[in-house]
């Protein structure tokens, strides 16, 4: 038997946004879950990236 939804809360992919303009292979992707009602628009969030090793901004993706 699959669990009920949980409503406004969805799960969302963070990704790097300094990676890309640096020119290193890979990515640095976070998964989390945000509340649809109280944040529509899309997150940013510094987060740790293991390849330039350093706190950078990850911006939401689709």
């Amino acid at each position: 038997m699959a669990k009920k939804a949980k409503g406004n809360r969805v799960q969302v992919i963070l990704e790097c946004t300094e990676i890309k303009s640096s020119g290193l292979p890979g990515t640095s992707r976070y998964v989390t879950t945000k509340n649809r009602k109280n944040t529509p628009e899309r997150l940013e969030m510094k987060k740790y990236n293991p390849i330039l090793r350093r706190m950078t901004l990850h911006k939401e993706i689709k």
